[in-house]
């Protein structure tokens, strides 16, 4: 279980590189950190309980008992937690992704990473492809429509024209 755990957090953490620009928060690798120690934790808890079954000792064994109830207290308050706070990390990251689509001009770094993230998940804006509409790139670009990351990858001659969103 612990080195499932470290995988996670490790694939967490490698695939928060790809979208940092979405997450500026420093904290959004937070769980992936836990996860990592928690792994850590649950290896050495898992060594002392092996040690202790095998000495047949009875401190050993509920020392090993007491540490999986605080284990499982843990588990269940950071369930707790998240579940109270999933809105509030939803909006954070809606308006983060919001502040990274107003700078998009289809040159910097931020653009390609919106670009990569639409194509990669297969999607057009925060919530759909109207909220292009508001951005700087939008007005300024004067064509009526959205980068053409949004084009859906059957879409052979999409042009990202908000007058085909069907294509999009």
């Amino acid at each position: 279980a612990a080195a499932g755990l470290s995988y996670v957090g490790a694939y967490v953490i490698n695939t928060y590189k790809s979208y940092d620009n979405f997450l500026q928060d420093k904290y959004a690798l937070l769980p992936a950190v836990i996860i990592i120690c928690v792994a850590v934790v649950m290896f050495i808890i898992g060594l002392i309980g092996c040690c202790a079954t095998f000495r047949e000792s009875r401190v050993g064994l509920g020392l090993f008992l007491a540490i999986i109830l605080v284990i499982f207290i843990a588990e269940v308050s950071a369930f707790v937690l998240g579940f109270v706070y999933r809105e509030k990390v939803k909006t954070d990251v809606q308006g983060t992704m919001r502040s990274v689509f107003e700078k998009y001009d289809g040159k910097n770094p931020e653009s390609t990473v919106v670009d990569y993230l639409q194509e990669q998940l297969h999607c057009c804006g925060v919530k759909n492809y109207s909220d292009w509409t508001t951005t700087q790139w939008f007005n300024s670009t004067g064509n009526n429509s959205v980068p053409r990351s949004c084009c859906q990858q059957e879409a052979k001659n999409c042009t990202g024209h908000l007058d085909q969103p069907q294509e999009l």
